[in-house]
């Protein structure tokens, strides 16, 4: 996986998530994109150093 596929997962995400004004969990945005849990991962890595996203988290996961 190169920067320029996460850009594009990165991208995927967001739009989904700018959809709407709703709290996702992770497994609701991965089951909608199709992407695996290292795309998901990186990509949401990408928009988190952007400031673009907040995760919180629940016990030891994220949601």
């Amino acid at each position: 996986m190169n920067k320029e596929q996460i850009g594009l997962n990165a991208g995927k995400i967001w739009k989904l998530l700018s959809s709407d004004n709703r709290r996702w969990k992770y497994a609701d945005v991965k089951e909608a994109t199709g992407l695996s849990d290292r795309e998901m991962n990186t990509a949401i890595g990408w928009l988190a150093r952007e400031n673009k996203i907040e995760l919180e988290t629940k016990g030891d996961s994220y949601d």
